[in-house]
């Protein structure tokens, strides 16, 4: 017990002392390590562990700088989606990657609309939030907005003042429905990700569309609609099929069933998502249509699983990856451009809408 508490006792200071360096040289050893020389870090860290000391209090830090050293992502669905799901997989790893170069922890928050989720927000110990994909009107906008600290918008929302990183949704599904029309799809039909945060999963009439509270959806559909009546065809009368987000590929695959039997049957889908468009896949098989022969499909997002599917799936590529990146170097200060920024988007043509091509 008196050793244990020997080793309690131990500070920065004896270590830097023991060392023959700073106190300075002792924190970046344990915190910014690419501030020293391997050489220096190796034998800060060796005396350290020598020691029995494990590195600065964490607490003590916080105190004395009045920053924490983690950051909150606040997260649209149930955390078992976040960590299912290939879009918000990547754009994890776009956050996580930067904070582990940081330094830094990530506390990730849903913004679920109940009291345990809104208290954590308003406590929770971090430097500063990023909103990722969250409806204008939740209440956890309000809660964080309330803390007074840094915040960055991803996809959703955008407000006034506050860094937003993106893409042009609209722009970018109105180049998936041009490919789609200049391949003379001229009956089409849209598989729709959630519009609404009420799981609803079936048709879709205008009331619903217009009222929509998830802005990449609503955009997707007009970007859809503005190629659709450029063509001559009234939008309005182009089939849509909702399926929740949390259903995956299962409310995708039923979704494209109630498209693909109606008469006339489209002979193109459009799909606000990769994930959508692998559902449409599968339906196409279950019902004996062949792709692209029968039915051409074109999804959204540009995940990995796309390119590895057969046929491989004609998609609009984001940079997902990027995007939290770049989210995560603008909340911890790290030196940037701008702090608004509209991504590019590309359109990634395969086998789903035109046989032999892409990989």
């Amino acid at each position: 017990m008196k050793q244990s508490k020997a080793r309690k006792s131990i500070t920065l200071l004896d270590v830097a002392r023991a060392a023959g360096v700073s106190r300075t040289t002792v924190s970046n050893a344990f915190n910014r390590p690419d501030q020293l020389s391997p050489e220096v870090q190796q034998k800060v860290l060796a005396v350290a562990k020598e020691m029995g000391y494990a590195g600065p209090n964490p607490m003590a830090r916080m105190l004395r700088t009045g920053q924490t050293g983690a950051i909150g992502l606040i997260f649209s669905e149930a955390l078992p989606y976040a960590f299912n799901d290939p879009v918000s997989i990547a754009f994890l790893q776009g956050v996580s990657k930067v904070c582990e170069q940081a330094k830094a922890s990530l506390l990730i928050v849903p913004a679920l609309d109940s009291d345990v989720a809104q208290q954590t927000i308003q406590q929770a110990a971090v430097d500063g939030f990023i909103l990722y994909c969250i409806p204008d009107e939740s209440e956890a906008i309000v809660r964080v907005l309330e803390r007074q600290m840094p915040v960055v918008a991803v996809d959703q929302p955008v407000l006034k003042g506050i860094p937003f990183i993106g893409i042009d949704d609209r722009q970018a599904a109105r180049t998936a429905a041009l490919h789609l029309l200049s391949l003379n799809r001229r009956d089409l039909g849209i598989i729709a990700m959630d519009l609404h945060n009420d799981s609803y999963a079936g048709p879709v009439d205008a009331q619903r569309l217009k009222s929509a509270i998830f802005r990449n959806a609503l955009h997707r559909w007009r970007g859809y609609a503005d190629a659709i009546q450029a063509a001559g065809i009234d939008p309005t009368l182009v089939p849509i099929e909702e399926t929740p987000n949390s259903h995956g590929v299962e409310g995708a695959f039923a979704a494209a069933i109630a498209l693909l039997q109606r008469h006339p049957r489209p002979t193109g889908i459009l799909a606000m998502s990769d994930m959508l468009a692998l559902g449409a896949l599968r339906a196409a098989e279950n019902l004996g249509l062949k792709v692209p022969e029968d039915v051409a499909i074109v999804g959204f997002d540009g995940i990995p699983l796309a390119a590895q599917v057969r046929p491989s799936l004609t998609t609009i590529q984001q940079p997902l990856v990027e995007k939290g990146a770049i989210a995560a170097e603008i909340l911890l200060g790290i030196p940037n451009k701008k702090t608004t920024l509209i991504l590019e988007t590309k359109l990634i043509v395969r086998q789903s809408s035109v046989k032999g091509s892409g990989e």
